[in-house]
């Protein structure tokens, strides 16, 4: 009897390590993303792009891939690391200034662990920015659309980032020394790092209020005109239905080098949303971007770049790692800024567009 006892005790011991190493992570893993979209502009423009000012879901009248990449991490306890290679619409419109092979790389970052007993990391390579509520990744946000905030905003970033984050989870907070305004190459003739802060605040699970800001130059040093931009959001989980964030960004740009007068620009946001079934999320989006002065978003019309934004999606989960979404988007501005078929220059843009995006 004993003998059977200590047989049935080692092969439990060899079941229970064998279960533990089965669920044990695994420090690299690989992962992709794709994003498959078709959009109409009812203004229909020639160049068959969306106005100048949207870097996401860009092409018109054709379907189009927005974001493709495959992604490789690697963690440990002391060291991270992620590559992946983007192809897409969206990477053409945000990488246009990058060179060659750069064109391509949508994140390469390497980070070190630099304590024992503390949350506290050094990451340096391109990175997503920090930045914003929305990112590339479509079916990360709320909307299928990006803002005119997110659009005109960092997505990512190239440069180092030092960041802490508290053992109770509340408290999130990173310093960042960049090499520009969404870059990876800093621009020719610039030889001014630029910085950067994120401030996370997280007072219960269902709330999350967040604080960023970039300053520095993105021009070369002979015509250098200094850019300070903040951008502060909160996110709330109402129920397990109802969620809403609310943005705000604000920037101010030297006129030109050396002097005391700024362009300035701001814009708010709101996205609600609601999940009425485990398959169907809705979302609506009001916003305003006001940049008279086009420090952003050059129009060289009387008032500048003031639009009025609304938009409305459906999203259908079809899996777990499957979406199906379509929205529909209004503009209106003070200007003829949107571009017809016929060159005629209007005040009013709609658009409708439906996406399938997979995560594997």
């Amino acid at each position: 009897m004993k003998k059977i006892t200590l047989f049935l005790a080692v092969m439990l011991g060899a079941t229970v390590s064998v279960c533990a190493q089965e669920t044990e992570k695994k420090p690299l893993t690989i992962s992709g993303y794709a994003e498959v979209y078709y959009q109409y502009d009812f203004n229909n423009p020639k160049t068959n792009n969306r106005p100048g000012f949207v870097y996401s879901l860009s092409r018109n009248n054709e379907v189009s891939l927005n974001l493709g990449f495959i992604k490789a991490s690697y963690e440990t306890e002391k060291v991270r690391a992620n590559l992946s290679v983007g192809v897409g619409s969206y990477m053409n419109a945000n990488y246009a200034a990058e060179t060659n092979v750069l064109k391509n790389i949508y994140e390469a970052n390497v980070g070190v662990k630099l304590s024992k007993n503390h949350d506290l990391w050094l990451d340096a390579g391109i990175m997503p920015a920090h930045i914003g509520s929305e990112s590339a990744i479509g079916a990360d946000c709320f909307t299928l659309t990006r803002s005119m905030m997110a659009d005109n905003s960092p997505y990512f970033e190239t440069g180092t980032k030092l960041s802490y984050n508290t053992s109770n989870g509340k408290w999130s907070m990173a310093a960042l020394v960049l090499n520009g305004w969404q870059r990876i190459q800093r621009v020719d003739g610039n030889t001014t790092p630029a910085f950067g802060h994120q401030l996370t605040y997280r007072p219960t699970d269902k709330i999350t209020l967040n604080s960023s800001s970039f300053i520095g130059n993105d021009f070369p040093d002979n015509e250098r005109k200094m850019r300070y931009f903040h951008n502060l959001y909160g996110q709330v989980q109402l129920s397990d239905k109802v969620a809403f964030i609310a943005a705000f960004d604000i920037g101010a740009q030297q006129k030109e080098k050396n002097s005391t007068r700024y362009n300035t620009w701001y814009t708010p946001a709101f996205i609600a949303k609601w999940s009425p079934s485990e398959k169907i999320d809705l979302a609506a989006r009001v916003e305003y971007y006001n940049d008279k002065n086009g420090t952003i978003i050059a129009t060289e019309t009387t008032n500048g770049f003031q639009t009025f934004g609304a938009s409305f999606n459906v999203d259908y989960h079809i899996l777990s790692n499957v979406v199906w979404r379509t929205e529909i988007k209004s503009l209106n501005s003070k200007d003829a800024v949107f571009a017809t078929r016929s060159n005629e220059m209007k005040k009013d843009n709609a658009s409708i567009v439906t996406s399938l995006a997979v995560r594997f």
